[in-house]
């Protein structure tokens, strides 16, 4: 490429993506690490696809609370909020996420991000639940510190920056952590990499059992319609925990290597990414299961019909973003956007409480 040239993206949405949108009254998030982009889907007035992007060093998890969306970056974590009164617009946005909180944790490699009720009655009901991946435990933010832990699995001995088994689900359950996912059982520095390929596991918080094993690279459990759904990220399968029986039940397979799930009405929507031609990557199933079917990894969006398990819509992106992390659903939101850093817009946006 000519160092002059700007790196190119391509966003192909299918024939009825949009009419389902529409349909749906819902847009969505996604975030790519990989290219340091918080992308907004919606829909334009005429009815054409809206794509609106904002810049944030390694953005991962997303989580979207009634007005509020929060992200983790870096080394912040961040809370937007929707400036935008129900019925009115700005500049043809119907949501505009401004900037509002965040909290520096320094580089924690921060996955899964959620609000979690708090029982005692208290000022502020709701606290900030994240996968703190480098330090293999569940924590929560502090005023004063990098991160306060709250469980690890019963396997990891230490709290250590070691990336030990490559926590990186969360999954809520009446506004409780309930599940995790994690790529081994490893207990030494990134142990977890000589187990990708069938190593994986779904941990109950509560009782600290493991539920689910032989995994590859699983990823974004959510308990939704009385079921907890995960992707088996390393064979390409969106599926579902059979807790009774301790098995993993696929419904889809999915061209890609899958990361981030969201779900709205009888729908979930993933992401995929083409997986890179690292160790990370390699020797895993879906390489043979994408060659078996005679097709290349793709990245993008797919939705799959829960009632049938067929893959009905999909937002395909080519060129400079290959990998995606996490997707979230924003209901009755027709067309979203974010304020950034690099514009003086944020300074013209003023609220009043």
């Amino acid at each position: 490429m000519n160092p002059s040239e700007k790196p190119s993206l391509e966003i192909e949405a299918s024939r009825q993506f949009t009419a389902w949108l529409y349909e749906q009254n819902l847009s969505l998030s996604f975030t790519t690490y990989q290219a340091g982009k918080l992308f907004f889907i919606g829909l334009q007035p005429n009815g054409r696809l809206s794509v609106f992007e904002r810049t944030f060093e390694r953005c991962m998890g997303l989580y979207a609370n009634d007005t509020s969306l929060y992200m983790s970056s870096l080394y912040q974590l961040w809370r937007f909020e929707n400036i935008i009164q129900p019925g009115q617009n700005h500049q043809d946005y119907d949501a505009v996420y401004l900037p509002q909180m965040s909290y520096v944790t320094g580089d924690l490699d921060i996955h899964d991000v959620a609000l979690s009720q708090i029982e005692e009655k208290v000022q502020n009901p709701q606290k900030l639940v994240f996968v703190n991946t480098l330090f293999s435990c569940l924590a929560t933010v502090s005023e004063t510190h990098s991160f306060v832990p709250l469980w690890q699995p019963s396997f990891i001995s230490k709290l250590a920056a070691e990336d030990r088994c490559h926590l990186n689900g969360l999954a809520m359950q009446a506004g409780k952590p309930k599940y995790v996912t994690a790529v081994s059982q490893s207990d030494v520095s990134e142990g977890w990499r000589e187990h990708r390929r069938n190593g994986g596991c779904v941990i109950d918080v509560e009782s600290n059992e493991i539920i689910l094993r032989d995994l590859s690279m699983p990823h974004s459990p959510r308990w939704y319609q009385n079921k907890l759904w995960l992707l088996n990220s390393g064979t390409g399968e969106f599926g579902f925990a059979d807790i009774e029986r301790g098995v993993f039940e696929p419904v889809t397979f999915c061209p890609g290597y899958l990361r981030g799930c969201t779900f709205y009405g009888n729908f979930a929507v993933v992401g995929i990414s083409q997986p890179r031609h690292n160790k990370t990557f390699s020797g895993l199933l879906l390489d043979e299961k994408l060659q078996q079917k005679n097709v290349e990894p793709r990245c993008g969006l797919l939705v799959i019909d829960l009632r049938s398990g067929d893959l009905v819509h999909s937002l395909r992106l080519q060129g400079v973003v290959s990998e995606l992390y996490d997707v979230v659903a924003l209901p009755g939101v027709r067309r979203p956007m974010a304020i950034g850093f690099r514009s003086d817009e944020i300074r013209r946006m003023v609220t009043v409480g």
